[in-house]
């Protein structure tokens, strides 16, 4: 009889709960599956700006508990901070944060697979906490809330990112250089806040410029996309300001930018620099900034037990939940094929951005593109479907607890790429 593996997931968000639920399906009784997280909760932050602008707290919609379906599993949960991973002894060191005071606990695991995240480096702009908003998390975004239905005077609003620092490492597959870490939230936000600013009289697309460290905002998804997007966000009347460098400090009035200049804003909308978690760096297994170091199958080649997917993950450019998902299909088969000896083939990680976003008046837009990474796919959707798929992602992603269907990708595509709604 066969050895019960023992699989360590690190990280319990998008990334983390999807592909221990994938683990448990692939594997049913094979291993033991422990997943660590710092709290006992999903935030399902891609749809927070939706609750935002109809003035309602995300806290109460956009966060749901996840332990009921780890349990249905037969998987443990342990909520903890994780502090170290010791790799050539497999074991991870952590802290139990129910409560303060706890001592450090170790675990080790036959399988390791990195799904943590990142760090958001707001604390890396100076002026962020005194004068600046953003979406990434209920808090934020209820705060986002309170000031524009409370008290936006009606002002410039600039919205962008800081310049994304990418890791490079001599280990990893060929693949672009980002200077953002995720542009389709920028994008998306000017869209659907325009919409807002019209229904409530406070404005249009002429009050919002968009920023980018970049030579063009979302690069990522390619130039026939931008070729179309470009042109019609200038006729709309948004203001558009390229290559910024990066963002040195906010104040009360402006952005101040790393090239030298500024931009005037009321409202200063940011997206940070994404830095892995401190004890990251310098690990064995990661490059030069603390991204995990994978090939296309999410498996590190120096450790082979090691795996990592989501934002953790070095390949995960941009940092984009659809790339996410995608891997955690590929690596859980992976992990399943050492454990249970099957031959069956898995194709690596095609790396491709499918992104659907909010354009305000219940209409969406759907991307589809490889083109960014030397391919040949470029779609570009406007209409109710991608609103329609958005807002049913979610229901389904809640209501299956992460655990979704080998077929809800392909339909998601085939239903986004031939929108006629």
């Amino acid at each position: 009889m066969k050895e019960t593996k023992k699989i360590l997931v690190l990280g319990c968000n998008f990334a983390g709960l999807t592909v221990s639920r994938y683990l448990h399906k692939e594997l049913e009784k094979a291993a033991e599956i422990t997943v660590i997280d710092r709290k006992n909760y999903i935030n399902f932050i891609p749809n927070i700006p939706i609750e935002v602008f109809n003035n309602h707290n995300p806290e109460d919609t956009m966060e749901f508990p996840f332990q009921k379906h780890l349990k249905s599993d037969g998987s443990s949960f342990i909520q903890a901070e994780v502090e170290n991973i010791d790799a050539d002894n497999k074991t991870v060191y952590f802290t139990p944060n129910e409560r303060e005071g706890s001592a450090q606990e170790s675990m080790t695991y036959d399988y390791l697979v990195i799904a943590i995240g990142c760090k958001l480096a707001f604390d890396k702009i100076e002026g962020f906490a005194e004068f600046g908003h953003t979406f990434s998390d209920t808090f934020y975004g209820n705060k986002v809330r309170n000031y524009l239905h409370n008290e936006y005077k009606g002002g410039h609003i600039a919205i962008g990112s800081d310049r994304f620092i990418q890791g490079q490492s001599p280990k990893l597959p060929k693949m672009p250089t980002a200077l953002a870490a995720c542009e389709g939230p920028p994008v998306e936000l000017a869209f659907s806040l325009a919409d807002w600013l019209e229904k409530h009289k406070k404005g249009n697309a002429k009050n919002i410029t968009l920023f980018t460290p970049g030579e063009v905002i979302a690069e990522d998804a390619g130039e026939k996309i931008l070729s179309q997007l470009l042109p019609m966000v200038s006729g709309m009347g948004y203001g558009y300001k390229k290559g910024t460098v990066g963002i040195k400090r906010l104040t009360k009035d402006a952005i101040e930018f790393k090239d030298g200049t500024s931009l005037e804003a009321e409202m200063k909308i940011i997206f940070p620099n994404w830095e892995p978690h401190s004890f990251m760096k310098g690990l064995p297994f990661v490059d030069d900034q603390g991204f995990v170091v994978t090939d296309l199958h999410m498996r590190n080649p120096d450790y082979p037990e090691i795996f990592a997917v989501g934002d953790a993950a070095a390949v995960t450019v941009p940092k984009l939940g659809s790339l996410g998902h995608m891997e955690c299909e590929i690596a859980s088969k992976v992990i399943a094929k050492d454990i249970l000896g099957n031959a069956k083939e898995i194709k690596p990680l095609h790396q491709m951005v499918v992104c659907f976003g909010d354009m305000g008046n219940h209409k969406g837009f759907y991307m589809h593109t490889d083109e960014w990474y030397g391919g040949n796919t470029s779609i570009l959707k406007m209409g109710y479907t991608p609103y329609i798929l958005k807002m049913g992602f979610k229901t389904m992603y809640e209501t299956l607890g992460g655990k979704i269907p080998s077929w809800g990708m392909p339909i998601s595509e085939i239903v986004g790429d031939h929108t006629i709604l």
